[in-house]
């Protein structure tokens, strides 16, 4: 699993109009995406890591300090684009593999005792947010 994380004042993501996720303030805004050999495993250690990882102002965490996340699942995290001029999706797991993964995190940073919001799977998504810093952070587990 790979996620590309920035530390935010505040996100949102919109489908047809309509607001489907949204944090505010200090907190994290996460894209997630699955391959083909990702596993609940896998998710439940990615939630560990985005709960735990000290990105936020003052090296603290989202667990220190009760930052919300915003989870968006993002399957272009896998694509290619070294040949040619169009990327590949070949590494990108399928719809039908990835979802349940991109919910166990959900589920899993939600035991842990996070507030998740989340995107609408396979949307067309429009995300805002305000970069902290700007910090971003890739991830892979």
């Amino acid at each position: 699993m790979r996620a590309v994380v920035q530390r935010v004042d505040g996100a949102s993501v919109v489908v047809a109009g309509e607001t489907v996720g949204e944090i505010t303030g200090e907190g994290l805004c996460v894209l997630v995406g699955v391959t083909h050999d990702d596993t609940p495993e896998k998710a439940a250690q990615l939630a560990r890591k985005l709960w735990s990882v000290r990105v936020l102002d003052g090296e603290k965490s989202c667990s220190d300090v009760n930052a919300p996340l915003l989870v968006i699942s993002q399957f272009t995290l896998y694509g290619d684009a070294r040949k040619g001029r169009r990327p590949t999706w070949n590494a990108a797991a399928p719809g039908p593999v990835a979802e349940p993964l991109v919910d166990e995190v959900v589920t899993q940073l939600r035991r842990l005792g996070a507030h998740v919001e989340t995107g609408r799977f396979g949307a067309d998504m429009r995300v805002s947010l305000t970069n902290h810093g700007p910090f971003t952070v890739l991830i892979e587990v």
